[in-house]
């Protein structure tokens, strides 16, 4: 999200579950939180973040907005994502794709990418055009044209996107309508990159007020990772975004409320495109904002024992032992304003039925909300999530996207930076509890992807 908006949420979401930030390894492996990130906020609001980094001399500048593809109105899906795309466009100061062109020469790279609850843009290059970076995405936070011809070239660049990533794709399409099913009535259901009809129906107008309305210092986020100093960024900050007035009564607004789940639903989705028969099911559940103390650490833990790599049980039991799956695996979309999702899915084997892999499934997850898990998967499931945690402070990329996924959505450094202790916190009671809470059938969506000759064979039978 410009670039492939499907496959950056996808990383968005893979990066949220496994955490928040870390500081460096020691030779032992233990994670123990240290403050390594600071933190002011400028006369206007806007709030800023630095993370040090001094293993080489580059800096990752990220704009973190917020507001995402659940704010858009009814009618106007893909508005947000669609804005994204024409903020790479002129300026009163720069040429349409000026900013990424001087990012590119400057021996950087760009993008942005729009999720449900924020939009973001970033920039990494060496340290020494920080400013540069700033004085160009501040310009763009209040200077944008939108010609109405290049509006036009890129609402069409969006539909040949949405083309692209989801109709083109069985699973992507199975993914929006079990997401539909999901979420009776929260703008959860409804893709960032928007429906079909209402895309070429979105207007310069509208991304015009879109953006008037929610790009201001008050509603964003600077995160500056990377070899720099608070003094160094507070400094270029000031001069750059200060210089940009806030904007009275901003706020996000508000979102449709989900009712309770009263009912277990089903798709299945057959298409000549879909090389193999798979189930998924997608299951509600708290995100870490809104879960309660202790139990978003615990479903962080369940979705690893029961689907992380092949030592967790359900690839164990499913593709190694009883060979009913070619693959299987859960996980945990948990970095979210509203609510998170759990998945848990499979690949049918060789010659193997969807009703003998979902009740597969169902047998590992019946046996693991009685059980729980074991204290060997308990402490390994610990572990491969620290380790993950660990050696994704590597990544300087990924160390900001870290803070800014969790600030966006209204969660503080501590929270960031006191996740390793609170996951060492959780037991194999808390992983059983929450596995028997959330693992709820009236709360989910079973989504069935069905090749078209075996749907036609399984229609026979009917």
């Amino acid at each position: 999200m410009p670039g492939s908006w499907k496959a950056a949420a996808a990383a968005h979401a893979a990066l949220a579950t496994v955490g928040l930030t870390v500081a460096l390894a020691t030779s032992d492996a233990e994670a123990a939180p240290q403050r390594r990130a600071s933190e002011f906020t400028l006369a206007n609001g806007m709030q800023v973040v630095v993370i040090p980094d001094r293993r080489a001399p580059v800096v990752t500048h990220v704009v973190w907005y917020r507001v995402g593809g659940a704010d858009n109105i009814a009618g106007q899906s893909g508005l947000a994502h669609f804005l994204e795309h024409l903020m790479f466009k002129s300026t009163g100061k720069l040429k349409s794709g000026e900013l990424s062109r001087v990012v590119s020469r400057l021996g950087g790279r760009d993008n942005a990418v729009t999720v449900h609850d924020a939009t973001y843009y970033f920039q990494r290059l060496p340290k020494e055009h920080l400013r540069t970076a700033m004085v160009m995405e501040a310009d763009r936070m209040r200077n944008l044209r939108l010609v109405d011809a290049e509006v036009a070239t890129e609402r069409e660049v969006v539909v040949q996107e949405r083309r692209s990533v989801v109709d083109n794709k069985p699973l992507a399409i199975l993914d929006e309508l079990m997401t539909a099913a999901l979420y009776v009535n929260h703008s959860y259901r409804i893709p960032v990159i928007g429906w079909g009809p209402e895309i070429p129906k979105l207007s310069r107008e509208l991304a015009l007020q879109f953006y008037r309305r929610f790009y201001a210092p008050n509603n964003a986020i600077l995160i500056v990772a990377g070899d720099v100093s608070e003094g160094e960024v507070r400094r270029l900050a000031q001069d750059t975004f200060g210089r940009i007035p806030r904007q009275a009564g901003l706020s996000r607004p508000p979102r449709p409320a989900e009712p309770a789940q009263r009912a277990a639903r089903r798709v299945e989705l057959r298409d000549p495109r879909a090389g193999t028969l798979s189930m998924q099911r997608y299951y509600l559940a708290p995100s870490y904002k809104t879960a309660a103390p202790g139990e978003a650490e615990a479903l962080d833990v369940m979705v690893t024992a029961l689907g992380e790599g092949p030592t967790s049980r359900l690839y164990r039991l499913l593709v190694e032992e009883k060979s009913v799956a070619a693959n299987a695996g859960a996980s945990y979309s948990s970095v979210a304003l509203d609510s998170g999702t759990l998945n848990v899915y499979g690949v049918a084997g060789d010659g193997v039925k969807g009703e003998a892999l979902e009740q597969a499934i169902d047998a590992v997850l019946t046996d693991f909300i009685a059980q729980g898990p074991t204290e060997e998967e308990l402490e390994l499931a610990k572990s491969s999530l620290i380790s993950g945690y660990i050696y994704g402070a590597d990544n300087q990329a990924s160390l900001a996207h870290r803070y800014g996924s969790n600030l966006a959505i209204g969660r503080t450094i501590a929270d960031v930076e006191e996740w390793p202790d609170r996951l060492q916190k959780v037991t194999a009671e808390d992983v059983r509890k929450v596995a028997a809470k959330y693992l709820d059938l009236q709360a989910s969506v079973t989504g069935v992807l069905v090749p078209a000759e075996e749907g036609k064979a399984l229609e026979a039978r009917r």
